[in-house]
């Protein structure tokens, strides 16, 4: 979103085309946003049986496991010449795309995420990595289990080697592409940092009426510390639940904590049964709330209404959820890990994410000590000062133009 609103910006003041290429049903995420110099291309173009068939089988999640087949054959079984049918560094291209967006008469793509398509489709590309966790943390299976590492590999290798331009969050997300792909060519004036923004959806003026209708609706304890992450091993529920045990047991605190986020892959299924199996373990199923997939609408009240935010992630560089919450003046505890350091500074509590003490520590100082939170809420509304929609526009616009110039130049990559 905050890519469609900086370049409709860009688009009524340069010269410049924007072609919007949605994919069926996202036009509805036009309507908060002044896109009337656009054209909005919604077309598709015409799917290949192979391309039908790849779909249901990833639909169906019959895809994955047939990848960590291949890729165990490879390892184990294939000769030579077989192995190089399961090469990462083979690109398969996409000529089909390729054509379509010739006749479109697009010089060059803007992706709002990784997309393999990107360097499938042979045209000049700016692509963003949000992280590179694969390579810095495999043993979290999200990343890494079923194929998933090779295809995040093959994504990424390629990706970021044929790239224009590349997006990263932060300098530690600069330094992580230089580490891994360096040796691929990739150098550092190939790479551009263009921090997050909050989301744009969340209204910081939250009415009495609405918050009182969140609470009734959700049923929300009078205090909590709100930690708003989908289920996978990385984001560290489980040892926020021993945290919340440890405090009621050693220094009589009982502290409430509201999880959201959906649990809908097999890893994410397991993860929640294992957080939920824990939490009735330690007796704790009081001091749990747990709401399910939250709509966009109500995460402002969520926030609004929340003592903190408690996001233990063993995932970085960066994150949205700490933007949101100094947006509303919601304390941060979080992660002292590298990435997150830089994000955060002195505006939040930093702990040790491997230490259940250090966490609970954390949580419970931002639950006692008010003098404390007005001090968090206030250095969060300064930090996020930097982070403004038009530093965002401002850095985009220099992209765009830097881009449109090494295209001109014959200098692609």
């Amino acid at each position: 979103m905050a890519f469609i609103q900086a370049l409709a910006g860009l688009s009524n003041a340069g010269s410049e085309e924007y072609v919007l290429f949605l994919r069926p049903g996202e036009e509805a995420f036009l309507k908060d946003f002044n896109v009337e110099a656009w054209h909005k291309a919604s077309l598709e173009p015409p799917r290949s049986l192979r391309t039908i068939v790849l779909s249901l089988l990833r639909d169906k999640g019959i895809l994955r496991g047939f990848r960590s087949f291949l890729n165990k054959f490879q390892r184990q079984y294939a000769s030579p010449a077989e192995a190089a049918l399961f090469n990462i560094d083979q690109i398969r291209h996409q000529p089909r795309f390729e054509k379509w967006f010739a006749r479109q008469k697009v010089d060059w793509i803007l992706y709002t995420g990784p997309n393999a398509l990107s360097f499938e489709a042979r045209i000049p590309y700016v692509m963003p990595v949000h992280d590179l966790q694969h390579m810095l943390q495999p043993e979290f299976q999200e990343v890494s289990a079923d194929g998933e590492w090779e295809q995040r590999e093959y994504l990424f290798r390629n990706g970021i080697r044929n790239a224009t331009l590349i997006l990263v969050d932060s300098e530690v997300g600069k330094e992580d592409v230089l580490r891994f792909y360096g040796r691929y060519g990739v150098s550092a004036d190939r790479i551009r940092i263009l921090p997050f923004l909050p989301a744009n959806y969340l209204s910081v003026d939250v009415p009495a009426k609405s918050r009182a209708e969140i609470r009734n609706r959700y049923g929300l304890p009078k205090r909590y510390l709100f930690y708003p992450a989908q289920f996978w091993p990385h984001k560290n529920h489980v040892r926020i639940i021993e945290a919340v045990a440890l405090l009621r047991n050693e220094s009589g605190s009982e502290i409430h904590v509201v999880f959201c986020g959906s649990n809908t892959t097999d890893i994410q299924k397991q993860t929640f049964h294992e957080v939920m199996k824990l939490v009735q373990y330690l007796k704790i199923s009081g001091q749990i709330h747990y709401l399910g997939y939250v709509p966009d609408e109500d995460m402002a009240c969520l926030y609004a209404e929340a003592t903190g935010l408690v996001m233990p992630t063993f995932f970085g560089p960066t994150n949205i959820p700490v933007l949101e919450a100094w947006a509303f003046g919601c304390p941060v505890v979080t992660s002292d890990i590298r990435g997150i350091q830089e994000q955060v500074g002195d505006a939040g509590l930093l702990v040790d994410i491997r230490s259940v003490e250090g966490i609970a520590a954390g949580m419970l100082r931002v639950w006692r000590d008010h003098q404390l939170r007005d001090e968090l809420a206030r250095r969060g509304r300064r930090r996020l000062e930097s982070y403004t929609p038009e530093e965002f526009q401002l850095r985009l616009s220099d992209i765009v133009r830097t881009t449109s110039k090494l295209i001109r130049e014959g200098r692609n990559n």
